[in-house]
């Protein structure tokens, strides 16, 4: 049975990759799954990246991943989305959440990944509302995934009719690569790999690296590690390394936010919980008293 391995919770980086200890972000969770780490300071964000997790896994499979990238880099919003459950042929049938269908990991068999392009769309509306909503540049973007979800992240990244700061991969492979169709291949690729990999041997990205430098990509470069189908310490700093190089403090790229008097008292709720603020909103009833409070907050006030 092929399933990626749940990242170890306990696996955090080491303590020279944290600039600091204090909570500068709040994570949402919502009923589909997704898992959102934004900067308390909702206005300070000027950068996202979006994680995919493996087969068989579930966005929370990476929340501790994201968080601790979240306390290194606190003006970079994550989300990270949950695969619908579905039947995947290669593990006799059984559903599971899966980006895409897996009939077997051989070249021929690569070619059947039913669902992928609804995932790709997906991933891509997430990068879109993130431009259309907030203004951010979508080379301030990132697309990181591990197997399945970094297979997911090259298909989706390599695609886009815009440019992003680069794609992750973490023991993932090129899918369906007589459907990809390089669009953007001076994206930055960082793909990081286990020598020890039984689920998706290393020659399996090698093959992948050359078979995207064979379609134009300038900039892939394969890190080894010697671990198996999973992630390790060491990769997470080389992570770490590349999306502050890709995606370094830039405040003239911070989002713009929607005039809070514009809001609703949904949306003003929402952005209450997002920035911490709740214990300040207890007694509040009035629409302009959640406009004043974020006001303040925005202002630096409180």
């Amino acid at each position: 049975m092929l399933i990626a391995r749940r990242i170890p919770r306990f696996l955090y980086f080491t303590t020279s990759c944290l600039v600091s200890p204090t909570m500068s972000f709040s994570t949402q969770r919502t009923s589909d799954g997704t898992i959102t780490i934004s900067p308390k300071r909702a206005q300070e964000q000027s950068a996202l990246v979006v994680i995919s997790h493996g087969l068989g896994d579930t966005a929370e499979g990476f929340a501790d991943v994201a968080e601790n990238l979240a306390r290194a880099m606190p003006y970079v919003k994550f989300v990270l989305p949950t695969a619908p459950t579905q039947p995947v042929t290669l593990n006799m049938g059984m559903s599971m959440p899966s980006w895409y269908d897996i009939v077997g990991l051989d070249e021929r068999s690569n070619e059947n990944c039913h669902g992928i392009s609804e995932s790709q769309a997906r991933i891509a509306r997430i990068l879109q509302e993130e431009h259309d909503k907030f203004g951010l540049p979508y080379n301030r973007m990132v697309l990181a995934g591990f197997s399945q979800g970094g297979a997911l992240s090259l298909f989706t990244g390599l695609q886009l009719p815009q440019q992003l700061a680069g794609i992750v991969v973490m023991s993932g492979y090129v899918p369906a690569a007589a459907q990809l169709k390089v669009q953007q291949p001076s994206t930055p690729i960082l793909h990081c790999h286990g020598t020890q990999d039984v689920i998706v041997p290393y020659a399996m990205a090698e093959k992948s690296q050359k078979m995207l430098q064979s379609k134009g990509v300038e900039k892939y470069e394969l890190q080894s590690y010697p671990i198996p189908h999973t992630v390790s310490p060491n990769e997470l700093a080389a992570v770490m390394a590349f999306l502050q190089q890709v995606l370094p403090p830039d405040d003239t790229c911070q989002v713009t936010l929607p005039d809070p008097s514009t809001m609703s008292v949904k949306e003003l709720k929402a952005e209450i919980r997002n920035a911490g603020l709740s214990k300040q909103a207890t007694g509040l009833m009035e629409k302009h008293e959640f406009v004043k409070l974020i006001q303040d907050h925005r202002q630096g006030k409180l």
